[in-house]
């Protein structure tokens, strides 16, 4: 996470220092920090549990996630630092981890990402364009303004596979952070309808698999994987309707990419070992 950082051992795409380029091959160290830090606070709760209920006892975690979250902030990458820190969050309500603090930690939250906004032009003119596209059409609220000409076209069962305009040079990232528009000009309202369905199905398994499991580890591992994959999904389809400002998220097992599409898939094949230690779950 340090060394990504190094100009010239990081590689620069799309304006994060977030990747280590092999040859023909990327890796982002982030998307492995971040499933390392659902392991990591799974087992430190395990380990506290019955401590939690003093703010002293939760201090490590705290200084390795935010140590975490400020090493993905200096790539940039917002959108996995969030990711990473909600999950993290979650995590903790299911523990006696005093409510107060919760919202001590929200309003410090919500000063920590104004000052972030405020320190950065790049952001400011993203919250500009979340509230009005139209104001800078060509410019800041470029991305958001073909993503919801893709999606309007759609109609009830899409313009067909394959057969999507806006893909082709019109909306930026159309195979990233910004593939379910694309999806829903080509299959439409009741295709969006089943692939929203798919994934509230996968988390509710994910859950289910938590309250199932004997090993109070792989309950809170199982739970904090299921929060990723949830706040993950609902950021990236946030983002792309309209409900909140751009953010580099992708969209789980959908989402073009080599270090997110194989940490995700990791992220299954560790839930699918939580369940065959309790074969009754599935």
């Amino acid at each position: 996470m340090v060394a990504v950082l190094i100009p010239g051992i990081g590689s620069v795409r799309g304006g994060s220092r977030s990747w280590f380029a092999l040859g023909p091959i990327s890796f982002q160290p982030s998307e492995l920090f971040k499933i390392g830090m659902m392991m990591f606070s799974a087992s430190y709760i395990c380990r506290y549990y019955h401590y939690l209920k003093k703010l002293k006892y939760s201090f490590l975690l705290w200084l390795i996630l935010g140590s975490g979250f400020l090493l993905i902030m200096l790539q940039p990458d917002f959108g996995t630092g969030i990711v990473m820190v909600c999950s993290v969050i979650v995590m903790l309500i299911v523990t006696p981890f005093p409510f107060k603090y919760f919202i001590y930690l929200g309003m410090m939250g919500i000063l920590g990402i104004v000052g972030l906004v405020a320190s950065a032009p790049y952001r400011m003119a993203r919250i500009v364009a979340y509230l009005d596209p139209f104001k800078d059409p060509l410019g800041s609220g470029f991305q958001m303004i073909q993503s919801l000409y893709a999606i309007g076209p759609g109609g009830l069962l899409g313009v067909g596979f394959n057969q999507s305009i806006q893909k082709h040079f019109y909306l930026p990232e159309p195979q990233t952070d910004f593939i379910f528009a694309i999806y829903c000009e080509e299959f439409g309202l009741i295709g969006c309808i089943v692939l929203v369905g798919l994934y509230f199905y996968l988390i509710y398994l994910a859950i289910h698999i938590a309250r199932q499991s004997e090993d109070l580890y792989g309950c809170f591992l199982a739970i904090g994987l299921a929060a990723m994959i949830g706040i993950q999904t609902i950021i990236n389809l946030g983002v792309v309707v309209g409900l909140l400002p751009v953010t580099g998220v992708t969209l789980p097992l959908m989402s073009y990419g080599g270090s997110s599409l194989t940490i995700m898939l990791s992220t299954f094949g560790i839930l699918i070992y939580i369940a065959k230690k309790n074969e009754d779950v599935l």
